[in-house]
């Protein structure tokens, strides 16, 4: 679809839930007291990623994700970088890996195509920090809420999508647009 509607793709960083510990948290804990029926969660997710063709793994666990986001920023600049987000997407969505662990991070970097000894240099030097506190920053005043939020031309979708509300949202017939909070 990105090819086919000459889509242009900025990867913006957003912390969905920065608290979380190194250990990860469960989503018993994560979501405890709030009225949320997890297997019927799961089981909504691993459809609409089936009809996608995309793979869905059953995660018990959320972990902190700034690394990964550190190293996606730096991997935007690489040739061949886009493989990575790809590689994080399996790893935590269909392995439930835990995306703070280095090793685990330079591994996927690698299955990427990229050097894995360059990625670790990003990581542990933290040079990318920057960057992605002033994505979480601009997401924050821009009120973006969830992830992932697909923005095109003033209007948003928010969570995973069907590929026709992407197409809607990027056509001449986009989606109504949603009120902006002032």
């Amino acid at each position: 679809m990105r090819r086919e509607l000459g889509l242009e793709i900025e990867w913006v960083y957003f912390p969905l839930h920065p608290e979380t510990p190194e250990e990860g948290r469960s989503l018993e804990s994560l979501f405890a007291g709030r009225g949320y029926d997890l297997k019927v969660m799961h089981e909504r997710m691993a459809a609409l990623m089936a009809e996608e063709g995309l793979p869905y793994g059953r995660r018990t666990h959320t972990y902190n994700s700034r690394l990964a986001q550190e190293l996606a920023a730096w991997a935007d600049g690489q040739p061949g970088g886009e493989a990575l987000h790809g590689e994080l997407y399996r790893a935590y969505f269909v392995d439930g890996r835990n995306l703070v662990d280095i090793d685990v991070l330079v591994s996927l970097a690698e299955a990427a195509g990229l050097a894995g000894n360059e990625a670790r240099q990003v990581i542990e030097g933290r040079t990318m920090r920057e960057l992605v506190d002033e994505h979480w920053s601009a997401s924050t005043r821009a009120g973006i809420t969830g992830v992932p939020t697909f923005e095109a031309g003033g209007y948003r979708a928010v969570g995973a999508q069907p590929e026709e509300v992407i197409r809607r949202l990027v056509s001449a017939d986009p989606l109504p647009k949603p009120p902006v909070a002032e």
